[in-house]
């Protein structure tokens, strides 16, 4: 609910302020901006409170709020006087507010409601009044506390910040700077996992189930769920709507509740169901049904007034349209899926979003007998997301592989951050479908992007996830994943009985970096299982190899079964990793399955029942699946690297710098900063530019290097032909006034005939020589900031050699960035030439990093060229913009 814009007031009412927060408890909340309409409802949280609440929060007893305070309290001017509030079924449960004191220090202070005391509601508030404070220029809080207030002291010292207290005239005096550290960045993180995964409990370790449906559709579709739910057993589930069964919830047995609630009814029945719902202590609905819209088309319900109705009463929403979830907890399978079938129990959480991708991944799942621990399918992803199925594997032990099957990404940021989270526990390997990694199904809300494809699959690898190219290969990476320990060297041993076979996965295997090991073996084309068995044996006394693939073609006659037992015993007295290809033969070796390939060794004996080795469509598909394990393997042994801190940088200075260039600018508008405002900001984080001055005349450049000294470049200043030697408009190694004077009228007749128009000119000291590289930085609509590298040239560009970040930034991730460029080499030295100086570049990209994530209103950067010789790096051009920012900060909690 936007305030709009009151002159009177200040600033704008800050809308971008405004989120719905996952509490310590796994509930929901709003918070939002103070405004004149609470009053009453302020008044009301006061007279809540209790008589010892009162007295901490204002140092006296205080039956009522004078009219002078509720009126300064609820009257705020979003810059120097701001104030939150959380509310709760649409009552204020908590206030939050900060009194600025000077330029760069502020008073805050809270008070949170008797009865939601011990839910976090503090710390939330706390992270939220310091993010608009560091938006607004604030430095360091301040707050006199009562020494009994031990909760109001613990908010400040457990949020991670370095906090000063000392006892002055018996009041404790704290004090902070609120910049974000490592340790209030881990703190929030860890804060945001552990709430995020409670709220997803209730979906997926529900204790109580209550199935609904209403409607010719709801109706059907919940007699097929409850199929799905009936083998869980009817003491954990309660039904509504189904013949036999009671027609509406408040039919049901006053002590009847649940967490979760499966609901398949039309739209405007859901709205009306939420307060019965919260009533039975629900805390989360799956949604099979439709009926809303993205935006407000007429005869729809909005997904924002569903989602809003929900989280108002605590409530987390999986849907609308989902194909439903699966879940494995001590009590057994519940099948809350719109698929018929049984699926086996094992280590696999999988996480889609569309009826369609989830009906295909777990009809893939049972055809490979892949063992799941858990599905959801969050169908129009209004809610629950990719990034809440992350946070709850993150606590489930049962899950050791994570596979995501994703049409587009809400939020990279957090995705990155909880990925990599969850990739430190155990394997993720996500599919995400389409060119661009941003699909727009009818009723998805999906924000758009401008940033290449690219961007996305590196973010995605950024966070060590395994990138696959489709349904099936993620499945079969799974089961490899899942069902084989990871491999611990780079050797693989071949054994198969096909001689093209065996040279194709030679080549794959260099091809992935990987190398043959000693003994591979190419039988004959009609080699039977004791042939394997021999070949088998040898395996098994060597230790020169870590993984083995091994094929089979029945090119003659056919004794796979017993050859399976061979590759299952390989495996599990090796303990090595092993993957196989089989003819007519996919998913796991496992158990005797009809129509599959049966677990018999050759000597007539059997194999354990929990020995499961995958075999794969391809020599291509096993090689590849090997080579993800193995690369997991090695990013999960690698260090994540710090978090790129550069030292002489001056925020203060930067924020009035970027402030006062906003001041009075529309809303929307990009604003390009003069050359000299550009170099002045870029220098509050460390950055100098190559000197050079602009110049309308042959006298003026002349002049201009008389003082930047000699030798000189002479540059055009288009934004097309800046950087265009090519096209005679940029020439070098100037060391005359003769020099001079000819290039300029010659480049000035040159940007005439292209551009049909003069143009002025730079005057520039020439850099030492070096590779020139393109440093970039924007605030893309999707991703937030992002950062970029490429070299420099029209080649590079077009072929897309550029790799892209997503800041904060340790020094690992730079380092990778630059590694990943296809044209690194001539940074690392190529043929023979000496390496330049990465340390100078990686410093560069540090600074322009942390600039461009710590400051929204700086909306581009452009470094171009960035000139690295043997000895540093020169930066000789750069363009900056400011706009309004259109992103809250990263260093609280938000959900959707």
């Amino acid at each position: 609910m936007a305030g709009g814009e009151d002159m009177a007031l200040g600033a704008p009412y800050p809308e971008h302020w405004e989120a719905d927060v996952v509490l310590r408890d796994g509930t929901t909340m709003r918070i939002r901006p103070i405004m004149p309409a609470d009053s009453g409802a302020v008044e009301r949280f006061h007279e809540r409170q209790s008589p010892e609440s009162v007295y901490l929060r204002f140092f006296a007893p205080l039956e009522r709020i004078p009219a002078r305070d509720l009126h300064r309290f609820t009257h705020v001017d979003h810059h120097d006087r701001v104030a939150l509030v959380l509310e709760s079924a649409g009552e204020i449960v908590a206030i939050g507010r900060f009194d600025r004191i000077d330029e760069d220090a502020a008073e805050v202070a809270f008070n949170v409601s008797d009865a939601v005391q011990g839910k976090g509601l503090g710390s939330v508030l706390l992270e939220h009044l310091a993010a608009a404070g560091r938006e607004l220029g604030v430095r360091r809080f301040v707050a006199d506390v009562l020494p009994q207030n031990t909760r109001m002291l613990r908010v400040f010292t457990d949020a991670g910040y370095d906090v000063d207290q000392h006892l002055d005239d018996g009041l404790v005096s704290v004090s902070f700077t609120i910049r974000p550290t490592d340790r209030s960045l881990a703190v929030l993180a860890e804060r945001e996992r552990r709430a995020e995964a409670l709220s997803m409990a209730a979906v997926l370790g529900p204790e109580r189930v209550l199935l609904i449906g209403a409607g010719e559709e709801g109706t059907a579709m919940a007699r097929r769920l409850h199929e799905g739910v009936a083998a869980v057993g009817e003491d954990r589930v309660a039904v509504v709507g189904l013949p036999g069964y009671p027609s509406r919830v408040e039919d049901l047995a006053t002590d009847v509740s649940a967490d979760l609630a499966l609901v398949a009814a039309p739209a405007p029945y859901v709205l009306d169901l939420v307060p019965q719902l919260a009533g039975r202590g629900v805390r989360a609905v799956v949604l099979y049904t439709g009926g809303y819209e993205a935006g407000h088309a007429s005869g729809k319900v909005p997904q924002r007034t569903l989602v809003r109705r929900l989280r108002e009463r605590g409530m987390r929403l999986v849907g609308p349209r989902s194909f439903g979830v699966r879940t494995v907890d001590d009590a057994g399978a519940m099948n809350a899926t719109l698929r018929r079938g049984a699926l086996r129990s094992g280590a696999v959480g999988i996480f889609c979003q569309s009826a369609a991708a989830g009906l295909q991944l777990l009809d893939g799942a049972a055809d490979r007998d892949l063992g799941l621990s858990s599905f959801l399918s969050a169908g129009h992803r209004v809610d629950v997301s990719g990034n809440d199925a992350m946070q709850f594997w993150t606590t489930s032990p049962a899950t050791r592989v994570a596979c995501l099957r994703l049409e587009s990404i809400g939020n990279p940021r957090k995705f990155s951050r909880v990925a990599r989270r969850l990739s430190e526990q155990g394997p993720v390997v996500a599919m995400i479908a389409g060119a661009t990694g941003q699909l727009r199904p009818p009723g998805h809300a999906v924000r758009t992007t401008t940033t290449p494809r690219r961007a996305l699959d590196e973010l995605v690898r950024q966070a060590g996830v395994l990138l696959t190219a489709s349904d099936a290969e993620m499945l079969d990476l799974a089961a490899l994943l899942s069902e084989q320990p990871l491999p611990t060297g780079e050797r693989v041993l071949v054994i198969t009985n096909s001689g093209a076979q065996a040279a194709a996965m030679s080549e794959l295997i260099r091809a992935h970096g990987l190398l043959e090991a000693p003994g591979s073996v190419a039988l004959s084309s009609g080699a039977d299982a004791a042939a394997y068995k021999t070949c088998v044996d040898d395996a098994l006394s060597r230790q020169d190899w870590d993984m083995a693939i091994v094929g089979y073609v029945a090119l003659l006659d056919d004794d796979g079964s017993r050859v399976a037992g061979e590759i299952r015993r390989l495996s599990g007295q090796s303990e090595r990793t092993v993957a196989a290809t089989l003819y007519r033969s996919t998913g796991l070796l496992g158990r005797d399955r009809e129509g599959g390939v049966s677990t018999a060794r050759s000597d007539g004996g059997r194999v354990s029942s929990d020995v499961r080795v995958p075999t794969f469509p391809s020599t291509e598909a096993a090689v590849a699946a090997v080579a993800a394990a193995r690369g997991y393997r090695r990013w999960s042994e690698r260090g994540r690297g710090t978090r790129v801190d550069p030292d002489r940088i001056d925020r203060r200075v930067a924020k009035r710098l970027v402030q006062a260039e906003l001041s009075g600018l529309p809303a929307g508008t990009t604003k390009r900063l003069p050359p000299p405002r550009a170099r002045e900001l870029l220098a509050t984080h460390g950055v100098s530019s190559w000197p050079e001055m602009r110049v309308e005349s042959v006298s003026d450049a002349v002049e201009a290097a008389a003082q930047i000294g000699w030798p000189v470049a002479l540059k055009a200043t288009d934004d097309v032909l800046r950087h265009r030697s090519d096209l005679g408009t940029v020439r070098l190694d100037l060391s005359t006034q003769e020099e001079l004077a000819e290039a300029y009228r010659t480049m000035e007749a040159q940007v005439r005939a292209l551009l049909g128009r003069s143009a002025s000119f730079d005057v520039q000291a020439m850099a030492p020589p070096g590779v020139a590289c393109v440093v970039r930085a924007a605030e893309d609509p999707l991703y937030g900031p992002i950062v970029s590298l490429g070299l420099a040239g029209d080649a590079v560009e077009l072929l897309d050699d550029v790799s892209y970040r997503v800041p904060p930034l340790t020094d690992t991730d730079i380092a990778e960035m630059i590694g990943s460029l296809r044209a690194a080499p001539r940074l690392l030295g190529h043929r023979g030439l000496p390496a330049v100086d990465v340390p100078a570049l990686e410093d560069i990209i540090a600074r322009v990093a942390v600039l461009k994530d710590e400051l929204a209103e700086v909306s581009a950067i452009e470094l171009y060229p960035v000139l690295v010789s043997a000895s540093g790096a020169a930066v000789l051009g750069m363009d900056v913009d400011v706009a309004q920012p259109r992103r809250g900060d990263i260093a609280r909690r938000v959900l959707p």
